[in-house]
């Protein structure tokens, strides 16, 4: 009982059997009266067969004449007197007649047709019989031999569809357990991390359908074991280079058989600082990312205007366009001032990262602008477009992914760990809002954030 298999195949032959004995009391209590009737009633037509022989043929032996009709018939024949006498007549020896109630006799020998009641012993009919002026009680009774035969053909049938229905059952467990011990299978190779997992069951039901499932979850868990893998992979390299960087420069200070100046130590304790500042900015970025795929991430709106908002980033970003001679614009189209619902915290990274971004990538002496608009009533957009040197268009669809650089030939010389954009999407995702980019490789590039003018509880500006 502790395989799936033997539990199916006993379940089915109890469900038989159950089902076989049920049916047969059911049935014998719904057709059992109309068995008697018919029973009964080709006796008496038995029993007027005999009678209207007799009438015909005149006998001179009515013992020989009943013996012969009782292996005709089949059926068992007793002859009652007036005086209590009786005679029985069996088809077969080492049978015996069933016992016939004096009431039953008298009745018939008064000229009546009895039938069998349920204080009868067994079943019989009763006809009125004379013989050579006599008057005879002459009754029918069923043979066991043909109830015999009856119960033998049932009993058969019942063996032969138990056999054939158990066999029947053994071939469709192993049909129906089988595709579930494959999955078995696959599922502890997936709990052992062999993600390679493919199940060939081309079923149309519902093992085909969890099958199916089993195919797309092992697909899911390879996806995310290869983004788990560059995860580490990324995170490795981004804190090996300042790393490395760090232990070599602290290394030739400490060592004082170096002849190093003045100049040349200033410099390498700003190596050493401004690294130190790219891990910790590492270490923020995950610790940001970590947060905010969390379901407990703080999230405080508050209603404020959004130009005022982008206008306080731009100057605090001005060390980074004034150092370039770029130039940053901004232009609102409604004419008034928007005002929205949100957490002002976090949509202050999204402008930081996407104005600090179109400033990194764009030449000297070139030009950023900034648009505000609301395409539609309960709605509002924020374009950055820059005139840098755009996105290659077969990498657009990935740079919204962590640690992901666009042009790694140029980014290997910029500052970044490609979270920036990661932690923005997210941002932008939990106020219901999207992000959008445009690029031409050399011409510039346009990230567009489209953000509800309702607030992500639901209230109404």
């Amino acid at each position: 009982m502790k395989t799936l298999y033997v539990r199916v195949v006993l379940t089915f032959l109890a469900v038989i059997v159950i089902s076989l004995v049920a049916s047969l009391l059911i049935s014998l209590a719904l057709f059992q009266k109309a068995l008697n009737a018919t029973g009964k009633n080709d006796m008496i037509a038995a029993g007027n067969r005999i009678i209207r022989v007799y009438e015909q043929t005149n006998p001179p032996d009515l013992d020989t004449f009943m013996d012969n009709m009782a292996e005709l018939v089949s059926y068992t024949l007793q002859l009652y007197d007036g005086n209590g006498g009786v005679d029985s007549y069996v088809p077969a020896k080492g049978r015996q007649a069933g016992k016939i109630s004096p009431e039953s006799v008298r009745k018939v020998l008064q000229g009546e047709v009895y039938r069998s009641q349920g204080q009868d012993n067994g079943t019989f009919i009763g006809l009125p019989f004379v013989s050579e002026g006599k008057r005879y009680a002459l009754f029918v009774q069923s043979s066991s031999k043909n109830e015999a035969a009856l119960i033998r053909l049932f009993f058969t049938i019942l063996l032969l569809m138990l056999a054939l229905g158990s066999l029947g059952i053994l071939v469709a467990g192993r049909y129906v357990v089988k595709p579930l011990q494959v999955m078995t299978d696959a599922t502890k190779r997936l709990a052992k991390g062999d993600f390679e997992v493919e199940l060939k069951i081309n079923r149309g039901d519902e093992l085909g359908t969890l099958s199916q499932s089993i195919n797309d979850m092992a697909r899911e868990i390879r996806q995310m074991e290869r983004m788990r893998q560059d995860f580490v992979s990324n995170v490795s390299h981004e804190i090996q280079s300042p790393l490395t960087s760090i232990s070599g420069f602290a290394k030739a200070l400490k060592d004082g058989k170096l002849a190093i100046g003045e100049e040349e130590r200033e410099q390498y304790l700003d190596i050493i600082v401004t690294e130190s500042d790219r891990l910790s900015r590492l270490s923020d970025n995950l610790l940001k990312l970590a947060s905010l795929e969390s379901e407990h991430h703080p999230f405080k709106t508050e209603t404020y205007n959004l130009d005022e908002q982008i206008r306080r980033v731009i100057v605090a970003c001005e060390p980074q366009w004034s150092a370039k001679n770029i130039r940053v614009d901004m232009e609102s189209s409604s004419g008034a001032a928007v005002r929205i619902t949100a957490d002002k915290d976090q949509l202050n990274q999204v402008w930081m990262n996407l104005l600090g971004n179109a400033v990194k990538f764009t030449p000297c002496a070139r030009h950023v602008f900034i648009t505000i608009s609301q395409p539609h009533p309960n709605e509002v957009a924020v374009a950055v477009s820059d005139s840098g040197i755009g996105i290659a268009p077969e990498e657009v669809s990935f740079i919204f992914e962590r640690f992901y650089k666009a042009d790694k030939s140029r980014a290997e010389h910029r500052s970044g760990n490609g979270l920036g954009l990661a932690i923005s999407h997210k941002i932008v995702a939990l106020h219901h809002g999207s992000i959008a980019v445009k690029s031409t490789a050399g011409l510039g590039t346009t990230f567009t954030v489209t953000l509800p003018v309702v607030s992500p509880s639901g209230s109404v500006l």
